[in-house]
C-alpha cells in the first residue's frame, strides 16, 4: 500500500504532514528530524498500546538521535481526568522536559487528549507530534488540535487548541482493533461522509461493507477523505470561531450525554455518535424538513458499518440536563447540528419541549413502546 501524504494549512500557522500507510513506525523518528532538531522526546501511551508498539517507536527515535522517556496511563475514557494530568505533569518534571522537547501521544483518542493538553500547558508549550493507532484518532482526533479532559459534570470540559507537528498513522496498528473499537472509528468517518458531501457521503455507501470487513486499499481512502475534510473545516475555523467547525460535532450533543449518564467507557464514543447521529437525523425532521429517505439511508449504513442502535435509554429530563452541560451550549440554549440532507447542514436551537418530546419518542422506542424511532 503506498504511503499517501496531507498537508493540513492553517492561517497563521506552521503546516503540519499527515502520513497515512503502513510500516510507517520504523521509520518515524527520521520523519522527525525532517523538522525538529531536539535531543530529547516523551512518549505517552497507555496500558494496552505500550506493550504492543512502544519499544518500535522508541527504537526508532533513539536510532534519529533522540533521548526518550516514557509516561503509561491506565486505558480507558477513565484517565480523561485532571487526576490522571497532574500525574502527567509531575512525570514530565521528573523527566527533565525542556521548552524543546517532543512530546508524542502513541494510541487512540484518550492519549492523544491527554498528550495533546499536556503539550499545551506544561512549560507553556511543547511541540505535541500525533502517532495515533485506533481508526478513531486516524480520522478524526489526531488531526484539529482539540485535546482536554473530563470532568464530572461532563466531557471536556477543560481542555485547549494544540496542533501537532506531524501525524503518523501507521494503518498496520489497526489491526489489534477489536470488532467495538473498529466500528467506533467507522462512526466518525460516517459522520464526515454524512456532513461533506454527496461524492463522500456516496462512496461511503458503497464502500460500507469491505470497510467493515477491514479492506486495506478502502480503509487507506476512507482515512484519507476524513483527514481531507476535518483538515479543510479546521483550516475554515481553526478555534470554532466562526460556526463552521461546529459541523464536526454531528451526533457528538446527544452522544456526549450518553457517554456522561451511562457511566465514561459503558459506550464507546463512536457508538453514542451514531446514536446521537440517528436522534439528530429524525429532529432535523421537525427542524429543517430532514427527508425520511435520508434518515433511513443513514440508519442502514450505520447498520452496515457495525453500529446498530444501542440498547440503551435514559429519562429524558436526565438527557436535557445532562446536554445543558455540553461545552458547546450557548447562553443556556441546546445546539443541534442537524442534517437538511448529505452535506448540507445547520445549527439549529430547537425548543426544549421539543427536543424532550423527541427525547420520550427515542426512550419508548427503546422499551418497545414504540415500534420505529422517534
Amino acid at each position: 500500500m503506498a504511503t499517501t501524504k496531507i498537508i493540513v494549512n492553517l492561517p497563521g500557522e506552521i503546516s503540519y504532514d499527515v502520513r497515512i500507510g503502513e510500516g510507517l513506525l520504523e521509520g518515524l523518528g527520521t520523519q522527525l528530524r525532517s523538522f525538529d532538531t531536539s535531543g530529547q522526546a516523551l512518549v505517552l501511551t497507555d496500558t494496552n498500546v505500550a506493550p504492543l508498539y512502544l519499544a518500535r517507536v522508541k527504537e526508532s527515535l533513539k536510532a534519529a538521535g533522540y533521548k526518550t522517556s516514557e509516561i503509561r496511563i491506565p486505558a480507558g475514557e477513565e484517565s480523561k481526568s485532571l487526576e490522571c494530568m497532574a500525574e502527567i505533569w509531575e512525570a514530565m518534571a521528573q523527566a527533565g522536559l525542556g521548552r524543546d522537547s517532543l512530546v508524542l501521544a502513541l494510541g487512540g483518542g484518550v492519549v492523544g487528549d491527554m498528550a495533546g493538553f499536556a503539550a499545551a500547558t506544561y512549560l507553556r508549550g511543547l511541540p505535541f507530534v500525533a502517532v495515533p493507532t485506533t481508526l478513531l484518532a486516524m480520522v478524526d482526533s489526531s488531526v484539529g488540535g482539540k485535546a482536554g479532559v473530563n470532568l464530572s459534570a461532563g466531557k471536556n470540559l477543560v481542555g485547549a487548541f494544540k496542533q501537532p507537528r506531524y501525524v503518523c498513522a501507521s494503518t498496520d496498528t489497526l489491526a489489534s482493533l477489536s470488532e467495538a473499537q473498529w466500528a467506533c472509528g467507522c462512526a466518525e468517518i460516517a459522520k464526515s461522509a454524512v456532513i461533506c458531501s454527496d461524492e463522500f457521503y456516496f462512496w461511503l455507501e458503497g464502500a460500507a461493507s469491505p470497510l467493515a470487513r477491514r479492506e486495506g486499499e478502502t480503509v487507506a481512502q476512507a482515512i484519507a477523505r476524513s483527514v481531507v475534510f476535518k483538515a479543510d473545516v479546521v483550516a475554515a475555523d481553526e478555534f470554532e470561531e466562526k460556526g463552521l467547525r461546529e459541523c464536526l460535532n454531528y451526533g457528538h450533543t446527544l452522544g456526549h450525554a450518553i457517554e456522561a449518564l451511562a457511566g465514561y467507557g459503558t459506550f464507546s464514543h463512536g457508538a453514542a455518535v451514531a446514536e446521537g447521529m440517528r436522534f439528530a437525523a429524525r429532529l432535523g425532521a421537525a427542524v429543517c424538513g430532514t427527508p425520511l429517505e435520508f434518515v433511513e439511508a443513514q440508519d442502514a449504513l450505520l447498520d452496515t458499518l457495525g453500529l446498530p442502535a444501542l440498547p440503551w435509554a435514559a429519562d429524558p429530563r436526565d438527557l436535557l440536563e445532562a446536554m445543558r452541560k455540553d461545552k458547546k451550549v450557548r447562553g443556556g440554549e441546546i445546539r443541534f447540528v442537524v442534517p437538511r440532507d448529505v452535506g448540507d447542514w445547520e445549527l439549529a436551537v430547537p425548543d426544549p419541549a421539543l427536543v424532550e418530546e423527541h427525547l420520550q419518542a427515542w426512550a419508548a422506542s427503546k422499551a418497545g413502546n414504540m415500534p420505529g424511532a422517534c
